[in-house]
């Protein structure tokens, strides 16, 4: 079993407090993205990262982009030593709805052993997990034993539009060895487990139009085609009643699993039933043929993320509405192509429109689905190091979602990575009341303190 240094691990104990009072400082932050008025928010929060980067011993600097800045810092004494480049991301998702949290998204507050705030796990504990382990070989050591970059995005949370460009901008300055993405959650808490897999992700907005104005339905009614009835219409053809997806070539460069695969992934302590308990519903659905994780991990999917149109206030109104809209996106796996998904599907949506209305399809997104090497030393490096911190061997896993700088880094530096994660399934990322367990916080701490030195002995 892998341990780490006795004096490492010392410091980052009688220093928990202080990380937890820091993260409570970077959640108080709401460096929103997605939302122009927090646009100095988000700027404030990139030149604190830097500020904390410096005081650490980085040569740290902020990185403009073509939209919010990037925060970079760097120690490279460490002669012949690898070099790491260590990314996450400073801003975070709107706190909406905020009444549906139980203590205020940007305070952090701690109650039965877990920190909730927006943020708090998605991604700014994480991004704290490795700051605090350079604290920790520097204050101890004077120095680390791997030459290290860290590269901290402020657009992760609307899909990364300029990370890409900035990286081929600055290439020469960013280009490392491997690359340690921590925007991941394990297994279970009592799993721990390094991610290999993640999705690609396209999406696309579909509105229905009808008459030009909402028309009277007393007045209208069996004249007119209903544009929400359209659109209903449209997005339950998108699959059939197996759960399958319908538009012809969407499963194109979809992998089947073989029997080892399989064998592993059903060896795993999941339970489908106490999972559809946890998320409130009778049973758990989807593509026949594929258990639950199966289906989350490993094969595509096609959702409608949001739909409306017509009256949506108190009491009646009759009408027929002049519109309805619906964002869809898909899930892909594999050597599917986001470009040739994109495509069939807005053509299957505008040759399903039925009469007496008019379709129109935006589409937007480019991320492929990338699959890492368990293989290669840098993954065995982090198993070691994630012994350490957690007391128990790794498994590997893949994840549901799709992190757009992994496809970035595979693009534009295509350098080997590693996702070592330490967030729970059950952390409300996205949703009011996103919690980081202060075990896994504090663990992740010591997982990436053994990290570097573990990267160092590869």
């Amino acid at each position: 079993m892998t341990t780490i240094d006795h004096d490492l691990a010392a410091y980052c104990t009688t220093h928990r407090d202080a990380y937890l009072d820091e993260l409570k400082a970077w959640i108080a932050i709401p460096s929103v993205s997605a939302d122009p008025a927090h646009r100095g928010d988000v700027r404030a929060c990139c030149e604190r990262l830097v500020e904390r980067m410096r005081s650490i011993g980085l040569d740290a600097k902020l990185l403009e982009t073509d939209g919010n800045p990037l925060a970079f810092g760097e120690w490279l004494g460490a002669p012949g030593a690898p070099t790491v480049l260590i990314y996450g991301h400073y801003d975070v998702q709107p706190a909406d709805p905020t009444e549906l949290w139980e203590t205020p998204p940007f305070e952090g507050h701690v109650r039965n052993g877990k920190i909730f705030g927006r943020g708090a796990v998605d991604d700014k504990g994480q991004v704290l997990m490795h700051l605090a382990a350079i604290e920790a070989h520097m204050r101890t050591r004077g120095n680390l034993p791997i030459n290290v970059k860290v590269v901290i995005e402020g657009e992760e949370e609307i899909g990364s539009p300029n990370f890409e460009s900035a990286l081929a901008r600055y290439r020469d300055l960013i280009h490392a060895d491997v690359a340690v993405i921590s925007d991941t959650a394990v297994f279970s808490e009592d799993v721990p487990s390094l991610t290999t897999s993640v999705r690609g992700l396209v999406h696309w907005e579909v509105t229905v139009h009808g008459p030009a104005d909402d028309a009277h339905s007393g007045y209208y009614g069996g004249i007119l085609a209903n544009p929400i009835e359209a659109l209903a219409r449209i997005i339950a053809g998108l699959k059939d009643a197996q759960g399958r997806v319908t538009v012809p070539g969407f499963y194109d460069g979809v992998p089947e699993l073989d029997a080892s695969e399989r064998k592993e992934i059903a060896a795993l302590p999941y339970d489908d039933a106490r999972e559809a308990a946890q998320l409130g519903v009778p049973e758990l659905v989807g593509e026949a043929g594929h258990s639950a994780l199966e289906r989350n991990w490993f094969r595509p999917t096609l959702e409608c993320n949001g739909i409306y149109g017509g009256y949506q206030g108190p009491g009646a109104k009759t009408i027929i509405p002049s519109f309805a809209r619906a964002k869809i996106s898909a899930r892909l796996v594999g050597s599917q192509e986001p470009a040739h998904v994109r495509e069939i599907v807005m053509q299957a949506i505008l040759a399903a429109a039925p009469r007496g209305v008019r379709v129109e399809v935006d589409s937007a997104g480019d991320v492929p689905a990338v699959v890492l090497s368990r293989d290669h030393p840098a993954a065995q490096a982090a198993g070691r190091a994630m012994q350490a911190g957690f007391g128990a061997v790794p498994v590997f896993i893949g994840t549901g979602g799709s992190i757009g700088p992994v496809a970035s880094f595979d693009r534009v530096l295509k350098i080997p990575q590693v996702m070592i994660g330490v967030g729970l399934p059950d952390d409300h990322i996205h949703a009011p009341n996103e919690k980081f367990d202060l075990s896994q916080f504090f663990g992740g701490i010591v997982t990436m303190t053994a990290l570097y030195d573990e990267l160092a002995n590869a």
